[in-house]
């Protein structure tokens, strides 16, 4: 085998190689999430519609969900500091991670701490917005996140 089909098959496998790990981070591990009726926040049931979500069992932080909800259920709740939403695959398009972090810091929408350790060192957070779009995903917690 000459110098030139060694490179050429080094080529071929690395593209190969690429393109199935692409796949895997972006697409495979995932799950969707239909259907749920509420979602428990500061341990209080709070009644949603249209939930659409996603989640890994690989890793507890790939849960993401757009849901629609009634803004005055979360009046007696408290605020979270620090949200930070975490980016979400492309193909789910309900979640753009950027515009609610910009809307979270100019405080257009509210976030709240849902579940403090649902995983061991990542919390569920659940974000509303005036009219009634939420949002919900994991990150780590404060005591993980400032070290």
């Amino acid at each position: 085998m000459n110098g030139r089909s060694l490179m050429a098959a080094m080529l071929v496998f690395a593209a190969g190689f690429g393109a199935a790990l692409w796949y895997f981070q972006v697409y495979a591990y995932y799950t969707e999430v239909d259907g749920l009726r509420s979602l428990g926040v500061q341990g209080v049931d709070v009644a949603v519609d249209d939930y659409t979500g996603i989640d890994s069992e690989t890793s507890g932080l790939k849960r993401r969900g757009c849901f629609a909800a009634d803004p005055d259920d979360f009046a007696a709740l408290v605020p979270m500091e620090k949200p930070t939403p975490l980016k979400a695959p492309g193909w789910f398009e309900c979640f753009d991670y950027a515009s609610l972090t910009q809307d979270l810091e100019a405080g257009r929408a509210v976030a709240f701490l849902a579940a403090e350790n649902e995983k061991d060192g990542i919390d569920r957070v659940v974000a509303i917005y005036p009219d009634g779009r939420g949002f919900e995903w994991r990150q780590l917690n404060a005591r993980y996140a400032d070290q």
